[in-house]
């Protein structure tokens, strides 16, 4: 008996393929015989490919193809077997019918999400048809209902960004006495025109209501509010009044001092003779004169607002840019903060360091803080980092470890793999082995940025930023309330993970190549049979492709009998396909019995955990931007690692001393510009290269590849890793591999499965492949660059630091820069210098 077909069907509805098969499908050759699971083919003439004419033969003597199906990880699989070691006439025939047949009758299908309203329905009641498993495993959470809005919120703005990536929405404008935005690659608006700033009916004119159309130059006539006519003298009105101008729609919190400017404005001055041109000057409307005691209707007349009083002159396009109307121009400044951090996960491990050197810091979280829908791991080494720092002591971080396990596995399914290319489990007992308790990690984040002059505001929401060379103003709506506020800073930090619509902006819609959908949840209740909570699962699969997706698992033990259970992939974004989370928690739920035997009724189930994380193939460390004036990224948001064990907070974490000294040193100095904050980021050229590895986990959208393809690589490779010493496969999974290394298990890799190649090429794509090799040699003369400087150039730097940086503080920022890209940017972080002091 010899296999001679395997396929997946993307489809979980296997009773279907199973009645195709049997009942309408017709092979060319052959007598067709129903079996419980399928079909035998048999046949008694064999023909013969390469004549006209059939062979008769003894029935008993020709050998049978038999044709089953079975279903596991939600989805569908076909095999064929013949029974004989010789290859039949005619089998080649059959075979390439039965494939395209499936592939015409059973295509892929990517579901989309319904659309919700929940005034009139709950998430529960509106997404139980399409996703019973999901809905039913959410209402046994304590916070079900909030969690799956959660997770339905994430999926439809992520698709929106998939699917607009040419339209990102405008969150970050250029306000006063500043040159209009320089949009990367042409994307976006280069100036906010005539025409761009509408509003919508409210009893007090607000940001947004004001709208110009036509022309470059305003003119009188030109101003209108929403569903009004054109305005002309006299007629300037809010949306719905009755009256032209009422005291209470010339509000003072809508007047900026830097739009409306001297101490002119009093009742005894708005007779006629002193509303000529030079006193409506913007120079000449200060705040504290707008008070509605001064704007009294009997000082508002049409006499005294007379057309000569209002000539164009007066009504300059330099006097009503729309950079000028911004929110920022609209209500005076707040107290100014130096770092401004949107995003409270790992955000405030950022911000509570910088608040220890004494920065006036705020940190804006859109939940209720210290929630987050992910839990972390790492090893005991890479959190020193943050203790070196000074941002935990040792026994603090003893406090926050959820569980420390004694071993961690990494197998992949390879059940259908050729014997070359199945592995032995990889033991990486120091890789992710601690779990930390993430409700305390944040919390006592939170507590020292507090205790160092910090501020947190959670429940809000970031609206919008507008910079300006002296600040930048942050917009935000606290959620509660549903109240709008302004604070402004001299640095604004982009936290924000997958979801930031800066980063979007920023890079023209281009955020991500690649993205891993997660989902899993915190649960208990597993039995000690079925998991030894002292050891871990770092990678696993249990089966081979599934709709178009190698689906991994991660299992970590947490506090007491707490188990976390993720399930994930790695994705080529595509309009088409963006990735779906409700898709993956139903697969989850559907088939986390299989990974795991358990009865997953009777767990308990503590909470979700969710999201998208990043993935950005990189050539070089300048092609993707993570800085703007003023506004700098970190974390997910700036998507500079691979995703191929870990996500932001593992980068955050091993680059944070380098992350911090370049910041503090650009504050310092007030380097806020685009260019010198580009400099700052977290980029590792060692790790830019393995963008390959994670493009050799995913399947191209619409593209059907044989089901135990990607299986074979991952184990061909940690195959490799298993027969290294430990300390290899340590180095190489905590991203501190060396060039020497990555190219001698690139090397060994080839010669074991000398098809790795062509299966990379095909599934990249040449133009990918050929991108690949720009990166490779990007992190060649890195490597070449850093073994030449490692050894003296740091040091140098160092040792110039007290004549250079008061001197010439841009230089010594580059030079900074640049001996953090020879250690840290090729996997050998420098130490903690101890004797740097925090003030």
């Amino acid at each position: 008996m010899k296999e001679i077909l395997y396929v997946e069907i993307p489809t979980p509805d296997t009773k279907t393929v199973c009645h195709w098969l049997q009942q309408e499908w017709q092979p060319k050759l052959g007598d067709k015989i129903i079996t419980p699971d399928g079909i035998r083919l048999q046949w008694e003439t064999t023909p013969d490919e390469n004549s006209n004419h059939k062979t008769t033969v003894v029935v008993s003597l020709i050998p049978e193809i038999s044709i089953f199906v079975w279903s596991v990880q939600r989805t569908t699989y076909l095999k064929a077997f013949r029974w004989s070691e010789k290859p039949l006439s005619g089998e080649k025939l059959i075979l390439r019918q039965l494939t395209q047949s499936l592939r015409d009758q059973f295509p892929y299908h990517y579901p989309e999400p319904p659309d919700v309203d929940l005034s009139e329905q709950t998430i529960f009641e509106a997404l139980a048809p399409y996703y019973p498993q999901t809905v039913h495993f959410f209402r046994k959470m304590p916070r079900g209902e909030y969690d799956l809005n959660r997770v339905y919120w994430w999926e439809k703005r992520w698709r929106e960004g998939v699917r607009n990536p040419q339209q990102p929405k405008q969150v970050v404008f250029k306000g006063l006495k500043s040159v209009p935005v320089a949009w990367p690659k042409g994307q976006g608006s280069q100036q906010l025109k005539v025409g761009q700033l509408k509003g919508e009916g409210s009893q007090q004119l607000k940001v947004g209501q004001l709208k110009v159309e036509g022309s470059q130059q305003l003119k009188v006539g030109q101003l209108q509010v929403e569903g009004s006519q054109q305005l002309k003298v006299g007629q300037l009105k809010v949306e719905g009044s009755q009256n032209n101008l009422q005291p209470t729609n010339l509000q003072p919190t809508n007047l900026q001092p830097s739009n409306l400017q001297p101490t002119n404005l009093k009742s005894s001055n708005l007779q006629p003779t002193n509303l000529q041109p030079s006193n409506l000057q913007p120079t000449n409307l200060q705040p504290s004169n707008l008070q509605p005691t001064n704007l009294q209707p009997t000082n508002l007349q049409s006499t005294n607002l007379q057309p000569s009083n209002l000539q164009p002159s007066n009504l300059q396009p330099s006097n009503l840019q729309p950079s000028n109307l911004q929110p920022s121009n609209l209500q005076p400044s707040t107290p100014k903060y130096d770092v401004i951090y949107i995003g409270g996960a790992l955000g405030v491990i950022h911000a509570a360091t910088m608040a220890q050197r004494g920065y006036r810091v705020l940190l804006i979280e859109r939940l209720t803080f210290g929630r987050m829908n992910r839990e972390w791991n790492i090893s005991r080494d890479e959190f020193q980092s943050l203790i070196d720092l000074g941002l935990f002591t040792p026994t603090e971080f003893e406090g926050i470890i959820a569980r420390e396990y004694v071993d961690g596995f990494n197998k992949f399914f390879d059940s259908n793999n050729p014997p070359h290319l199945k592995a032995a489990i990889l033991h990486t007992p120091r890789v992710l082995n601690i779990a930390i308790d993430s409700a305390k990690f944040l919390q006592l984040c939170g507590k020292k940025l507090k205790s160092a002059g910090g501020e947190i505001w959670d429940e809000t929401e970031f609206i919008q930023a507008t910079i300006t060379p002296e600040e930048v103003v942050v917009e935000v709506q606290h959620l509660p309330t549903k109240s709008h506020r302004q604070v402004s800073g001299r640095l604004l930090v982009d936290a924000m993970g997958t979801a930031s619509p800066i980063a979007w902006q920023l890079n023209g819609g281009r955020a991500f190549n690649s993205v891993c959908p997660t989902v899993g949840a915190v649960i208990e209740g597993l039995e000690p049979q079925v998991w030894d909570p002292d050891y871990g699962d770092v990678l696993n699969s249990h089966g081979d492709i599934s709709r178009g997706r190698q689906l991994i698992w991660e299992l970590f033990p947490g506090a007491g009998e707490e188990l976390t259970i993720y399930l994930f992939h790695y994705h080529q974004i595509h309009p088409e396909n963006p990735g779906s989370l409700l898709e993956m928690y139903e697969d989850f739920f559907t088939i986390l019995p299989e990974y795991r035997r358990c009865d997953i009724e009777k767990l308990v189930w503590k909470k979700p955990t969710f999201g998208y994380i990043p993935g950005h193939f990189t050539v070089g460390s300048r092609d993707r931007i993570v800085a703007f004036d003023r506004l700098v990224a970190i974390g997910d948001a700036a998507s500079l690692q691979s995703p191929l064990v870990f996500t932001g907070f593992g980068s955050l974490v091993r680059n944070l001393y380098r992350l911090t000294d370049l910041l503090d040193t650009a504050l310092r100095h007030n380097l806020l510009s685009a260019k010198d904050l580009n400099q700052i980021r977290a980029y590792q050229s060692n790790i830019a290269v393995t963008w390959l590895f994670s493009q050799g986990m995913m399947v191209p959208t619409g593209r059907h590849l044989p089901p135990q393809r990607i299986n074979a690589m991952l184990n061909t490779f940690f195959g490799l890793l298993a027969d290294e010493p430990p300390e290899v496969s340590d180095t190489f999974i905590k991203d501190r591999f060396s060039w020497l290394t990555f190219n001698r298990l690139a090397l060994k890799a080839a010669r074991r499965n000398p098809a790795l190649i062509p299966w990379i090429w095909e599934m990249a794509g040449a133009k990918d492949f050929l991108l690949w090799v720009g990166s490779y040699l990007s992190f060649t003369s890195n490597a070449f660059v850093s073994g030449l400087l490692k050894g003296w150039f740091p040091s140098l730097v160092r040792r110039l630091q007290p004549w250079l940086e008061k001197r010439y503080p841009r230089l010594w920022l580059q030079l900074l820069a640049q001996s953090y890209a020879i250690t840290a940017g090729m996997g050998r972080p420098e130490k903690v210098k101890r004797e740097l002091k925090f003030d």
